[in-house]
């Protein structure tokens, strides 16, 4: 049955990538984005991930709907402990309007550890993702790790599945507030039973320092019911 979900999945995405040729953008360009952020504490779907204050760059490469993204996490407070905490992730995405479709590999075994062992220490996962419409901002995204490290007590992939949902509303003042709400289906890597993980609330805005540069600084508030945590976040990002 797991088996059979995760190739539907594998299929469902490259039916997309084939169904959603490139030239319908009018203008293809070649785009290059980068952006560093500085977060009190890192959690990861409702998984603290014992990085305390981290800095987190990111450099996206895209073109004509499809983007590269290499994104990493770098505890600036734990030094002292015996594995301290690094992340290092490679994305690979689509996107059509409301539509995208993402490829991940996730690293996170921390400053010590060697990256190349790809059956033992990545994640790879593949989401879907969708948003309603700009008039009505729902986000529903399905995320599925189909290789790598993501194994049972057996040794046997377990499809770890994540599905979110978020809608982003405009407030006075410039403020954006996001609640979400995270839940896993089935037995995996997120606990050993469906169960919802994390529910949470967001609060966004840019703050502006020039006529051309602003700073955008968010507070969160997570609860993860699963792992009876609460958290209470802030951070702020640079980014050109």
């Amino acid at each position: 049955m797991m088996k059979k979900i995760i190739q539907t999945l594998v299929a469902t995405m490259c039916t997309a990538l084939l169904l959603f040729p490139t030239t319908i953008y009018a203008q293809n360009r070649f785009t290059v984005n980068g952006k560093v952020d500085f977060v009190s504490d890192y959690i990861w779907r409702g998984i603290d991930q014992n990085s305390g204050f981290s800095v987190q760059p990111s450099l996206t490469l895209g073109y004509s709907g499809f983007s590269v993204n290499v994104w990493g996490s770098q505890t600036l407070s734990r030094w002292n402990a015996e594995s301290p905490a690094k992340e290092f992730d490679v994305n690979l995405s689509y996107s059509l309007n409301n539509f995208s479709i993402t490829v991940s590999d996730y690293w996170w075994y921390g400053v010590n550890q060697p990256y190349g062992h790809y059956k033992d220490s990545h994640f790879f996962e593949g989401t879907l993702a969708y948003c309603l419409s700009e008039s009505f901002p729902l986000t529903l995204s399905w995320s599925t790790m189909f290789a790598g490290a993501d194994k049972n007590e057996e040794g046997k992939l377990q499809g770890s599945t994540y599905i979110n949902a978020s809608y982003p509303i405009s407030l006075p003042a410039d403020i954006t507030l996001t609640p979400a709400i995270g839940f896993t289906p089935w037995k995996g890597y997120y606990q050993n039973k469906s169960a919802f993980t994390d529910v949470s609330l967001k609060a966004n805005k840019n703050i502006k320092v020039t006529d051309k540069f602003s700073i955008p600084v968010f507070i969160q508030t997570i609860v993860a019911p699963v792992y009876d945590r609460t958290y209470l976040i802030a951070g702020f990002g640079l980014g050109f």
